[in-house]
């Protein structure tokens, strides 16, 4: 069941109405039930798999809760059973997404020494969310055998953690120190808040405008562009690999707004997993605006424990690169985003080697970086970079993207810009004018957040009453008429939604 989907216009107010309407003892019961719903709805062997995943770090959490009270020799025994919950639950995750990938770069190796591999009989389809889920009730299991968090011994209000439907499919990714403790207060929250109610509409009105009028619009010309880039010059083929990087956060970051706006429906607060991304002046400062709940996650359970910076650069720059490794083949089962997640870490390190000659620049020619000049020029800087990179995470193949990129600077058909040629690439004048005018709405939200921290819902109910309508008003047309219910255009689910 996706957000856009008209069955989902039905079931959300259903499960808010039942929600405030049945007894507080019962809201945690009716909303795992509501999302095992959600969840099998696109396919009922799902649910089998996170009820698997959500047993096994429930058990083994409980395990090591009931090790660290005696307090004797707890350190080892907790360490077995956090490996044990470790392998089952990446196991899974493995062999779901990451079968055919093992076979085919096996098979590749062994023929290298003249052996052959059959094909594989499976029929293996990827689960949705099953990323999300799994590294959130690691995390979980992880927390607990720290020490941070206490072993949840209420199997409902656990489940209802790992399967929250809201934020369950792509994220964010919740921590167990802030969303376990607001299910566990459901039993004493108020009937319902006209605040957060109205609070919860506008965010998931601002996500679907994002996901409706931007994203889907930008992927009519991207798809047509990345599928037969060898026919496009380089002009267009610059334009698609940008349309695609404000495509791809237009569309994951929609996603995480509308979990949003429905969590806090629903009394509960999930974490901001983008703070305006495109208004960082460098690589390392828009990972930490990026999709926040995964990369604070590797952050927390991979980078820090490597080691983290408190080491040699050496040591430093390899857990760096490790990390970002990691983060890539999260994303996908092939190397296109394994490069990707590489040119992140090499974005970082090269960054960090380089510092000591923006110094040097600043103490010789006194630059002042902090001017608006300066800031707009290193932020334009980032962003393409960022956007070039994402031409590895959106082509086939690692060769697809090389060659996608060689023809951009090796047929950059400038005269192009001046033909009209452009309105040709999937997206008419009109339509065109359209996906323009809604990313300079979104610019303008974005920078009120980069500036003072203020998420849309926010900042509309700063204004006036009448600009509240108006605001309101203007963003219902744009996703009613020129959504993707307009001519020409279907639904197309979240992109985030295959990893």
């Amino acid at each position: 069941m996706q957000f856009t989907s008209f069955e989902f216009l039905i079931f959300f107010p259903v499960v808010v109405l039942l929600y405030y309407g049945i007894p507080k003892r019962l809201r945690q019961l009716w909303l795992l039930l509501a999302s095992y719903y959600f969840y099998m709805s696109w396919n009922a062997k799902y649910g089998i798999l996170i009820l698997a995943s959500t047993v096994i770090t429930y058990l083994c959490a409980l395990v090591m809760g009931r090790i660290q009270a005696k307090g004797v020799q707890s350190k080892t025994k907790c360490s077995v059973i956090l490996i044990v919950a470790i392998v089952s639950n990446m196991a899974l995750l493995v062999f779901f997404k990451y079968f055919y990938f093992l076979h085919d770069t096996i098979a590749t190796i062994c023929s290298v020494f003249g052996v052959k591999m059959g094909t594989p009989s499976l029929e293996i389809v990827l689960p949705v969310g099953i990323s999300f889920y799994t590294f959130q009730a690691l995390g979980y299991t992880i927390d607990v055998y720290r020490g941070t968090v206490k072993a949840e011994r209420n199997f409902i209000r656990y489940a209802l953690f790992v399967s929250f439907f809201p934020q369950l499919v792509a994220g964010p990714i919740e921590r167990s120190k802030n969303l376990l403790w607001q299910i566990e207060k459901m039993k004493y929250q108020r009937m319902w808040s006209f605040d957060k109610i109205t609070r919860g509409l506008l965010l998931m009105l601002w996500g679907f405008f994002m996901k409706m009028v931007i994203a889907d619009r930008a992927a009519v010309l991207v798809n047509q562009v990345f599928d037969m880039y060898y026919l496009f010059g380089g002009v267009a083929l610059l334009i698609a690999s940008v349309l695609f990087a404000v495509q791809i956060y237009c569309d994951f970051a929609s996603y995480s707004t509308i979990a949003m706006g429905a969590a806090k429906i629903l009394g509960i607060e999930l974490m901001v997993n983008f703070e305006a991304p495109f208004f960082s002046t460098s690589i390392r400062e828009l990972w930490r605006r990026w999709h926040v709940s995964l990369s604070s996650w590797f952050r927390d359970y991979l980078y820090i424990p490597m080691g983290g910076s408190h080491c040699s650069k050496i040591r430093k720059y390899f857990n760096t690169m490790i990390t970002f490794l990691a983060s890539g083949f999260w994303h996908g089962a092939s190397w296109h985003f394994v490069v990707w997640g590489a040119i992140q870490g090499i974005y970082i390190i090269v960054e960090d080697l380089l510092e000591p000659l923006w110094k040097w620049f600043d103490c010789v020619f006194h630059i002042r970086w902090k001017t608006l000049v300066c800031q707009f020029c290193r932020g334009i800087c980032t962003f393409l970079l960022f956007a070039f990179s994402f031409v590895f995470f959106r082509a086939d193949s690692v060769k697809d993207a090389i060659y996608y990129l060689q023809r951009i600077f090796q047929n950059f058909d400038v005269w192009s810009l001046f033909d009209e040629s452009i309105f040709y690439l999937g997206l008419d004048r009109k339509e065109m004018s359209v996906l323009l005018f809604g990313i300079l709405i979104l610019l303008i939200v974005d920078a009120c957040y980069a500036k003072k921290r203020m998420l849309f819902d926010t900042l509309v109910k700063e204004q006036c009453l009448i600009v509240q309508y108006v605001i309101v008003a203007i963003l219902l047309v744009m996703v009613l008429v020129f959504g993707v219910y307009g001519e020409g255009y279907d639904a197309s689910q979240f992109i985030y939604f295959q990893f």
